[in-house]
């Protein structure tokens, strides 16, 4: 099956009509990424809507939920995690006590610190959230095949580890 041009084959395609003198190969895959980013950050807030969390609301509950049982965090950990201020994330965690998705404990080696623990509720919806967001990110690469999914992965992987050593 011959390729298709997509949108962002036409706009490089005009620019480079335009612009000869330029390359436009970073276009090729960056704008796509953009483009990709758009349909995932919609994929992504459908999946916690219907869960009924707000993004920030499944970051603080999925960090919780990935450190495992007691699903218990201080909020300095919860801070390196999400990467918000602690001003932030006070008001984050009081926001989830008020709606019963996590609670404040005393840290019982420290009683002077906080733990940030998980509720019942709370468990419930992060993996509501979790198969959601999985199954439609599935759905956004089914036309990749296994092997080529593995292949993005890897590429995106040495691309991303760029920023992230910065």
């Amino acid at each position: 099956m011959p390729e298709q041009d997509d949108e962002v084959d036409r706009i490089v395609h005009a620019w480079e009509r335009e612009r000869p003198d330029l390359t436009f190969s970073p276009l090729q895959v960056l704008s796509r990424v953009g483009r990709l980013s758009r349909h995932l950050e919609l994929a992504r807030r459908n999946a916690f809507t219907r869960s009924k969390l707000e993004s920030w609301e499944f970051d603080v509950l999925s960090a919780l939920r990935r450190a495992g049982e007691p699903f218990t965090l201080s909020p300095k950990q919860l801070l390196l995690q999400t990467l918000v201020s602690s001003g932030t994330m006070t008001n984050r965690i009081d926001r989830l006590v008020t709606r019963g998705l996590v609670e404040r404990r005393t840290d019982p080696n420290d009683g002077r610190g906080i733990l940030v623990v998980m509720t019942a509720t709370g468990l419930a919806q992060v993996d509501a959230a979790i198969t959601r967001l999985v199954d439609a990110e599935a759905e956004l690469l089914a036309v990749l095949s296994p092997a080529e999914q593995t292949k993005l992965a890897g590429l995106l992987r040495k691309l991303i580890l760029g920023f992230d050593e910065v």
